[in-house]
């Protein structure tokens, strides 16, 4: 009667050794137990790159250089994230209206590029702890009368990046002050509008206005909107809780031994203060009174 289950390979060593001598037997079964045991270890350890977005046009925090390479903060940021956690990471360029559709599609497992922290976001993503404050500020071409209120605003043409916090700030006061609001798809193009005169001033974070304020002559940095500090974290899907937990653990050791301070002090140009998200390390996991949070304590293996 034929036996039609498949053999395991310790059930064929029989057939397979016939012939051989004591010592040669020993040997085949010797690797063949070698290679059962190894093969589920090495199946079980090996963990596939990281994949994450980043809004390229959002200078000093991720810009493409003349030779074709991302550069920025985010990058150094999450090169080392990802070296921490032992891990490859994919970083790819996307305009930022296009992130989220990519992160709730499983395109990507992560946005890298500076992303506000909202009640509203955080009851579609995890985000981690924050590792930047962040005010809003607006860029204006030089010699430009200076924006000291809100009402300043009034009858003016304004740039913004889609799909950012302040692109709705705008749009909520548009009607009440005649604001028009111009929207593009990166920073680059909304600030070339400022210096052409077709825009009086871009509104981005205080980080991206002052970078654009010290490279281009034309731009200065001005007004920045009282009552708008808030938090620039990493936002991940829902059910993916345990990345979003590894992730914060490396950026928890980061910050004990100076890295993200460094790498802010190298973009940002000065050292961030005491109480600065570069440096102080939150309880939990993800931002405190949001959505999502963890009050698990944190136990990362800082090595």
């Amino acid at each position: 009667m034929n036996d039609s289950r498949l053999s395991s390979p310790m059930d064929l060593l029989p057939t397979l050794v016939s012939g051989l001598t004591a010592r040669r037997v020993a040997s085949a079964i010797a690797l063949t137990a070698a290679a059962m045991l190894a093969a589920p270890a090495s199946a079980q350890t090996a963990q596939p790159p990281l994949h994450c977005s980043i809004d390229a046009s959002m200078a000093p925090h991720a810009f493409m250089r003349p030779d074709g390479k991302l550069d920025g903060f985010q990058i150094d940021l999450f090169k080392e994230v990802a070296r921490r956690m032992k891990r490859q990471i994919n970083i790819e360029p996307m305009a930022h209206a296009g992130e989220f559709p990519a992160l709730f599609a499983g395109r990507i497992d992560f946005i890298c590029g500076p992303m506000t922290v909202t009640k509203e976001r955080a009851k579609n993503v995890l985000f981690t702890e924050p590792y930047l404050w962040t005010e809003w500020q607006f860029a204006i071409k030089k010699g430009s009368p200076p924006i000291t209120s809100e009402e300043d605003l009034r009858g003016k043409t304004l740039t913004v990046t889609k799909g950012i916090p302040q692109e709705k700030w705008l749009n909520e006061r548009a009607s009440k002050l005649n604001i028009k609001v111009l929207p593009f798809e990166g920073q680059s193009d909304a600030i070339q509008a400022v210096i052409q005169g077709r825009a009086y001033g871009y509104v981005n974070g205080t980080t991206s206005i002052k970078y654009l304020a010290s490279k281009i002559p034309q731009v200065v940095a001005d007004w920045v909107v009282p009552g708008t500090r808030s938090a620039w974290s990493t936002p991940l899907r829902k059910d993916n809780g345990e990345l979003r937990n590894q992730i914060e653990d490396a950026l928890a050791c980061m910050k004990k031994d100076g890295f993200i301070a460094k790498l802010s002090e190298k973009w940002f140009g000065v050292p961030p203060k005491a109480d600065d998200a570069e440096v102080t390390v939150f309880p939990g996991y993800g931002p405190l009174d949001f959505e999502g949070y963890d009050s698990t304590p944190q136990n990362p293996s800082c090595q």
